[in-house]
């Protein structure tokens, strides 16, 4: 995956800020006994900028909570910088040199040199490393050092979400948050992503295609651009939590909702005070409600349970059964919603064939 443009540019700036430093190297000792070429200094500044971007490069996968902005985390690269730089290197290089400073008095001009190049360059690339980081972070990361300990968020970005397992082998929540209904940072605990692959492998072959299902729509959710998502390790203060009661705890400590389709977990996460969504009352409160004497064109599809009824449905499913319309299979017709009658299973809507007076 291709870098952000503001990685790229902080790249290009490191490696001037090298090749500078190496020439400032190569003109300080110039006329010494150490004499060193612009060519050499050049070669040397850039040996040291490609040696920090590849391990630049190396952390692309890892985000530190503690780097929420570039500035911060330049900030912390300059104080780590700082106290390295209360080591006495100066005192290192005059011992290091001792012998020649008593013979050569330019040994003293390339130590002051080597000291200043030493520090713009430990400072330099400290603090590049610190920017970096932060970069590659988004702004909903923002503990520092201490885990679970989150400052306070932008609004506009959303409250944190917490996936169970069947949340995401349901697979509606991508386009939930494209829609714009819901906004937030996605987070999979790691136990969670453990249990789809423990699935994913598992002897019955319907337990195996939920547990591909999940891991496939977790990989499209982290290739979508538009959506952030991250995988949260934690530890538990059960001696032997459940998974409901790790679910919960996580979400309350990363002060995040929970979103789920399981019915047992969204009750003892009311009954313990968490914040839980469930996909199942977001489907029920969209689907359209059918009032009696509605007109409304069907398809009758199939016959009903009694010889006289036809069959129908909503876009949404909803089953509509038409009193004498046995004849009316395969062709769409105009019906009057006559009764409702709620089953465990869902709606049931009775209709008669719409007869215009």
């Amino acid at each position: 995956m291709a870098a952000p443009p503001s990685v790229n540019v902080a790249r290009l700036t490191y490696l001037l800020v090298c090749e500078a430093a190496g020439v400032a190297i190569a003109l300080s000792t110039k006329g010494t006994m150490f004499e060193i070429s612009i060519a050499t200094g050049l070669l040397g500044g850039l040996a040291v900028a490609a040696v920090f971007i590849f391990i630049e490069s190396l952390m692309k996968g890892f985000t530190l909570r503690g780097f929420s902005t570039a500035t911060f985390g330049l900030a912390v690269g300059l104080l780590c910088a700082w106290l390295l730089t209360r080591v006495e290197i100066s005192t290192l290089l005059e011992l290091a040199f001792r012998d020649r400073l008593e013979t050569d008095q330019n040994s003293e001009v390339l130590v002051n040199a080597l000291r200043l190049a030493f520090d713009v360059t430990l400072f330099a690339s400290l603090g590049f490393l610190g920017a970096v980081l932060s970069l590659r972070g988004n702004r909903d990361d923002f503990a520092f050092i201490i885990p679970y300990v989150r400052f306070r968020q932008d609004s506009s970005s959303g409250q944190p979400i917490v996936l169970d397992a069947e949340s995401i082998i349901d697979g509606r929540v991508l386009g939930i948050l494209r829609s714009g209904f819901l906004h937030g940072r996605l987070i999979v605990p790691r136990f969670v992503l453990d249990q789809l692959q423990s699935a994913s492998t598992a002897d019955s072959n319907g337990q195996r295609q939920r547990g591909q299902r999940g891991l496939d729509n977790l990989e499209s959710m982290q290739s979508a651009q538009d959506v952030q998502i991250s995988i949260h390790d934690s530890t538990y203060t059960q001696d032997n939590p459940t998974e409901h009661s790790r679910l919960i705890e996580t979400a309350r400590l990363l002060g995040a909702r929970l979103l789920t389709i399981d019915e047992t977990l969204v009750k003892v996460a009311n009954l313990q005070g968490a914040d839980v969504l469930n996909l199942h009352e977001l489907d029920d409160a969209l689907k359209p409600s059918v009032a009696v004497g509605q007109r409304m064109r069907l398809a009758i599809v199939r016959p009903g349970k009694d010889d006289h009824q036809g069959v129908g449905y909503l876009p949404d499913g909803t089953m509509i059964v038409v009193n004498n319309a046995i004849t009316k299979i395969g062709a769409t017709c105009d019906v009057i919603v006559v009764s409702t009658l709620q089953t465990s299973g869902g709606t049931m809507v009775f209709a008669e064939l719409y007869q215009p007076s």
